[in-house]
């Protein structure tokens, strides 16, 4: 064989390699951009259809106010909802790539801040790039999370995080630069109302004199914790809880059968994480029995002190168990006295739970009223608040269960 017919093979087998490694990695960029684009893509996103179409109308008659402000509870969607419009808008001058890069949560123009601490591996000056591999596999796998998932992930459950001064001037010189793409710029600020002071006081420069083409989104759950100042600057967008027809549709979507859907969505209360964390957790049978035991003891300790003892033995039961399975524990027992406050106005209609032991909730009804529903339902939700931030569980426990003796006797 000839040098020129040898070297003629070996030319056109190699790029007769080359055209089809090209072609695999365009079919494996298609399919990536598929399996993932549920946090990128305005239809996939779980929102209220008013508010998706509030959204993409901003885009499509170019009315992008450089500074947003997405107010909404826990579970609602307003993170996916950011990244999907911030996605939106750096794709309507990107490339094919834009797309797979934002469902990355890589794409150079897009940038984020969230709170953080210190932690074992970042022990000084923590700011969201030393936290930003753990973000990334944060947001892509639980979208819809809390704070206190967040804290989870990077293990600070026992600190209090927050966007801190060092962050603000990472921000500032990230959005000095030029767009990478020659477009859009976007910064989603998530959990913006944990912002410290000197923070917020150097953002709100930014707000009031933006570099070209940089938009800023502020995703908070509470709006009142953020200054007046920024909040004047900002044009907001409220997310209500989400339709049960919306809930029980993308759980249908994760293999749930229409009545398991249906009857988780009535549960979660308009809160996709909350759905979530139902999902294949036989946690109702004990729930159950701890709240049970729980309330007849409060009941029978009024005038007995020989139930105390009792009592606190229960309370050290629960302190034991791990800080996520007393915070759902608790918000079970929020759910029962909701449903017993229900059936003992008449809304029979509404109480959807099922108990497997003898208890009654209907037996249970008079003894939640509107006399005490408020005062329990805050005492339990403080008692959630705490042992979320690391508080002595058992403490917290007792000091709640004192106040139920109390209010389980109110006069209606």
């Amino acid at each position: 064989m000839s040098y020129n017919t040898l070297s003629h093979f070996f030319r056109k087998g190699f790029l007769t390699y080359l055209k089809n490694y090209v072609l695999l990695y365009c079919f494996f960029l298609v399919i990536l951009a598929k399996t993932i684009s549920y946090i990128m893509d305005f239809e996939s996103v779980l929102s209220n259809s008013h508010t998706k179409k509030y959204l993409k109308e901003t885009i499509d008659t170019n009315r992008i106010a450089h500074a947003q402000l997405f107010v909404g509870e826990e579970g609602v969607g307003t993170l996916p909802m950011a990244i999907a419009y911030a996605t939106e808008l750096l794709c309507k001058t990107g490339d094919a790539h834009t797309a797979i890069k934002c469902a990355h949560l890589n794409h150079p123009d897009l940038h984020f801040a969230y709170p953080t601490a210190i932690t074992t591996q970042v022990k000084d000056h923590p700011t969201s790039s030393a936290f930003l591999e753990q973000w990334r596999q944060f947001v892509l796998e639980t979208p819809y999370g809390s704070l206190f998932d967040w804290y989870q992930a990077i293990d600070i459950a026992n600190k209090q995080g927050k966007i801190g001064v060092d962050d603000a001037k990472e921000i500032t010189s990230k959005l000095s630069l030029k767009s990478f793409e020659g477009g859009y710029k976007v910064m989603i600020i998530w959990m913006a109302e944990l912002m410290n002071t000197d923070c917020a006081n150097k953002l709100l420069k930014l707000l009031e004199e933006p570099p070209a083409e940089t938009i800023f989104i502020l995703v908070v759950e509470n709006e009142n914790a953020l200054l007046d100042t920024i909040l004047s600057r900002c044009q907001i967008t409220r997310f209500h809880r989400l339709s049960q027809e919306v809930i029980t549709e993308a759980l249908v979507k994760q293999g749930l059968s229409q009545p398991q859907a249906q009857k988780i969505t009535l549960r979660s209360q308009g809160n996709y994480r909350k759905a979530l964390s139902f999902i294949g957790k036989d946690n109702d049978r004990i729930f159950e029995e701890w709240f049970v035991e729980w309330v007849r003891m409060a009941y029978s300790a009024r005038g007995n002190k020989g139930v105390l003892p009792n009592l606190l033995a229960w309370c050290e039961k629960i302190a034991k168990e791990g800080r996520e399975t007393q915070k759902l524990f608790l918000e079970y027992c929020l759910e029962v006295f909701r449903q017993a406050l229900l059936a003992n106005y008449g809304a029979d209609s509404l109480v959807y739970m099922e108990f497997q032991s003898n208890f009654k909730i209907e037996n249970f009804a008079p003894f939640v009223h509107h006399n005490n529903i408020a005062e329990i339902q805050r005492n339990i939700e403080e008692a959630i608040y705490h042992i979320e931030r690391n508080g002595n569980s058992k403490l917290i426990l007792t000091d709640l269960s004192i106040k139920l003796t109390r209010l389980i006797h109110a006069k209606v």
